[in-house]
């Protein structure tokens, strides 16, 4: 059983070992192209959804909700890297 010490330290790990990815890609490969600034983003969103993650988790205690609120937070993620990344609703947001 993870003691709630060790799932905060896991929340807060994660979004450090997903931009390592993107970091090995950077040093090993040709076709991973990020800069400074992609690296920063990325950080501060990933950083951002695992804090708010953290907070629901310590707030709120009915675990659907919860459960929803997550959710939500990790839709909310995947919509703005997605438009950061490729400009699917094509807005200045994007670069667009």
């Amino acid at each position: 059983m993870m003691t709630q010490k060790q799932k905060t330290l896991t929340i807060y790990v994660l979004p450090l070992a997903l931009l390592s990815i993107p970091l090995a890609g950077n040093l090993f490969s040709k076709e991973v192209n990020w800069s400074a600034s992609d690296f920063l983003i990325a950080g501060a969103l990933l950083f951002t959804a695992a804090f708010l993650i953290n907070l629901v988790r310590n707030k709120i205690k009915k675990q659907s909700h919860k459960v929803l609120i997550c959710i939500f937070i990790l839709l909310a993620l995947a919509l703005i890297w997605a438009e950061l990344a490729v400009g699917i609703f094509g807005s200045p947001f994007a670069g667009s």
